[in-house]
């Protein structure tokens, strides 16, 4: 499940020679596109947070909660937190994509409970409240998460959500008809849900508009922007 980076592309760019508005080079698509699937990640966070202030309704396909869900679970795994010979915290999952921790567990069927820091202080003066194998509790800081009691040395796994990789057009040169031949091999697709496809174009054509210095793209593809955010927030 993806968006072909190469559709998208080629989208673009007819959109935008088709008035000869300008050319927009692999390297200036392939950043812009970067930019613009981040924007789109990070903001399922804010929407799904507005969401869940909304009643839902019972629409198989149009329960905008559950359509969020769904293109935040694209993103969702699992990993193993490694406790540090001689430390008392665990490492987040050796991921250079991760975003946001999840759940964690310990022993795969316990979940961990998340706690403030005065939270903490105030289960550990009572012994009924006192974090226990049994109901063990974390602080989360400086992507370090740290498990009480600390007796608990190995078992600890968490979810969490990653960022999505860079999109790339990559391309063969040829230097005879100064073309750029796709290589869908070394590509990379966007990990975005295909119902964003056109939602991606479009900014894309607004950040377009803005290398290429021509305002009415920019005014066009900021319209259409600004019309769909209204429709999935109202």
């Amino acid at each position: 499940m993806a968006i072909n980076v190469d559709t998208v592309y080629r989208t673009v760019l007819l959109i935008l020679n088709k008035e000869q508005r300008g050319y927009l080079t692999p390297d200036e698509f392939n950043r812009t596109a970067a930019q613009v699937q981040l924007e789109i990640f990070n903001e399922y966070f804010e929407d799904l947070n507005l969401q869940t202030r909304i009643p839902d309704n019972d629409s198989e396909y149009s329960n905008r909660r559950k359509n969020l869900e769904e293109r935040i679970a694209i993103f969702q795994r699992n990993g193993v937190c490694l406790r540090p010979s001689g430390q008392t915290y665990y490492n987040i999952p050796n991921d250079s994509l991760f975003y946001k921790i999840g759940t964690v567990i310990y022993n795969d069927d316990k979940e961990v409970q998340y706690v403030q820091p005065n939270e903490l202080l105030q289960l550990s003066l009572s012994p009924l409240t006192k974090p226990s194998k049994y109901w063990p509790v974390y602080e989360y800081r400086d992507l370090k998460i740290h498990v009480y009691p600390k007796t608990i040395a190995s078992g600890i796994t968490c979810t969490y959500l990653k960022k999505p990789s860079d999109p790339i057009w990559d391309f063969t040169y040829d230097p005879v008809t100064y073309n750029y031949a796709y290589n869908a091999g070394t590509s990379i697709n966007f990990e975005l849900h295909p119902i964003e496809q056109v939602n991606v174009i479009t900014r894309i054509l607004l950040y377009s508009g803005i290398i290429i210095k021509d305002p009415q793209i920019i005014q066009i593809a900021a319209q259409q922007i600004q019309s769909e955010n209204i429709n999935s927030k109202s």
